[in-house]
Order: C-alpha cells, then sequence, then structure tokens
C-alpha cells in the first residue's frame, strides 16, 4: 500500500547542501503499522511530506495505493489521512461542523458525509460534544476529533507524525486505541515519533533513521538480533556515535 522508493532531500543554503533524507526506501502493507523512528532532525518530518506530495524530493519517488506522488499528488492525498502534533481546528466550529467542512474538500456526497460521521462518532467515542465549540472542547476532545478528520473520507494510508508529543498518559492512551483501530480497519500505518517506549508496544516493524539514512529495519526482535543491544535506546545511541554517510554532500 505504500512503497517508498530511494526518497532523497538536499536542501541548499549559504552555498552548501545539507542532505536531510537520504535515498529512502520502504513498504508498508494493509494493516501494518511500521514506526519510523530517530531524534529529532533525523528526517522524519521532511520523509512524511516527501510521502504526502507536500514536499517535492531531489530524487526518488513515493507510491501510495498505486498512485505516485511524482506524478498524481492529488490522488495521493486522497488516498492519505494526517494526524500531526497540532490539532489546527477552527475554534468557533463544532466537532459536526468541523467534519462537514472537511467532507466537502474531499468531495464526499451528502449521504456518505452523515454516514462517515455517525461512525466516526461512534468510533472515537464523540457523542457527548459532537455540538460543542471546539474553543471549549478539553484538549483529549480536542485530540478525538482531530483523529475523526484524518479517517473522515476513509484512506487506506496513515500518516501520524509525533501525535503524543505534548500529550500526557491520557491521551497518549488515546493514540494507542486509535493505532489499534487503524490496524483492525487494515489501514497502512506509519507512525513517525521519538518516543522509543511507544514504538515498541504498536509498531509490527521498525525503521531507525539517523541522518536522513535508514540504518536498521525489521521487527524490534529482528532489530535486537541486528545490533546486538536489548533496547531501541541502546540501539541509537550506538547510531548517535557513527558519523553520518554524506555520499559527497557537503553539510
Amino acid at each position: 500500500m505504500i512503497e517508498v522508493q530511494e526518497l532523497t532531500k538536499d536542501f541548499t543554503s549559504g552555498g552548501q547542501t545539507l542532505r536531510a533524507v537520504d535515498r529512502l526506501t520502504l513498504t508498508v502493507g494493509r494493516g501494518e503499522v511500521y514506526g519510523l523512528l530517530g531524534p529529532n532532525g533525523a528526517g522524519k518530518t521532511t520523509s512524511l511530506r516527501m510521502i504526502l506530495g507536500l514536499l517535492a524530493p531531489t530524487s526518488g519517488d513515493a507510491i501510495i495505493g498505486g498512485a505516485r506522488v511524482s506524478t498524481n499528488s492529488d490522488a495521493v492525498k486522497q488516498r492519505i489521512g494526517l494526524v500531526s502534533a497540532s490539532s489546527g481546528l477552527y475554534q468557533w466550529l463544532s466537532p459536526r461542523e468541523t467534519l462537514s467542512y472537511f467532507a466537502d474538500l474531499y468531495q464526499l456526497p451528502r449521504e456518505r458525509t452523515e454516514q462517515r460521521i455517525a461512525e466516526l462518532e461512534s468510533l472515537l467515542d464523540l457523542s457527548r460534544f459532537m455540538d460543542r465549540r471546539c474553543a471549549n472542547l478539553s484538549t483529549g476532545q480536542k485530540q478525538r476529533v482531530t483523529l475523526a478528520r484524518a479517517l473522515l473520507h476513509d484512506p487506506p494510508v496513515m500518516l501520524l507524525d509525533e501525535p503524543t508529543r505534548g500529550l500526557d498518559i491520557v491521551g497518549t492512551h488515546v493514540i494507542f486505541e486509535y493505532v489499534a483501530q487503524l490496524r483492525s480497519l487494515g489501514k497502512a500505518v506509519i507512525l513517525s515519533t521519538h518516543r522509543l517506549d511507544e514504538a515498541t508496544q504498536v509498531c509490527d516493524r521498525l525503521g531507525l533513521l539517523h541522518a536522513g539514512q535508514l540504518r536498521y529495519e525489521g521487527s524490534f526482535a529482528a532489530l535486537q538480533e541486528q545490533t546486538g543491544r536489548g533496547s531501541l535506546y541502546e540501539m541509537f545511541l550506538d547510531l548517535l556515535g557513527q558519523p553520518a554517510s554524506l555520499n559527497g554532500v557537503s553539510a
């Protein structure tokens, strides 16, 4: 469902070039949660922006549900739901109005819109506050509305970019439940995070990104075997002590 082919992104400033993402290649199937892990600055968000079609790669491509980002970015956006750390809700709209508005943007027919809102209201337990203004919702309630909005058009692919940043234990638990629901619905999921403890709980496979390069990939057990380390924390400490290979690109 997700096929990333040697995605590369260079940024140039002051005559120098920094390679933020270096030939990233990965695949994610239906009902699979892939953890794209790395410290801040590893290239996780840049990678997701290229996969989503918001940022043009220097080279490489991504294919989402059969649509190429390089030639059909509009179709790619129809196939993807995005959840980030920022809710971006319109404060004076209610959750119901918010979902209806985004349904219009996705050009969903009226009957389909009503059906999807009802399904998501049940799935994410929104009924108690569907008609309150978003400005008056708690952080956890806003979070649930954001999650519903990402699923509104029933995309086969979900990208989650640091979704637990700034959340307490309860908010983080909501995200974990959401990821489990996405898996049960057969979605292909990429979860980008620097919270290593979370990743081992919810991800089927893990990709360890360092200085824009995918250094290790596999199940947690496979990574333990590859690295000889018992925890992701230890694996990243080893990686952070290794120089990045820039392949001729100056940083």
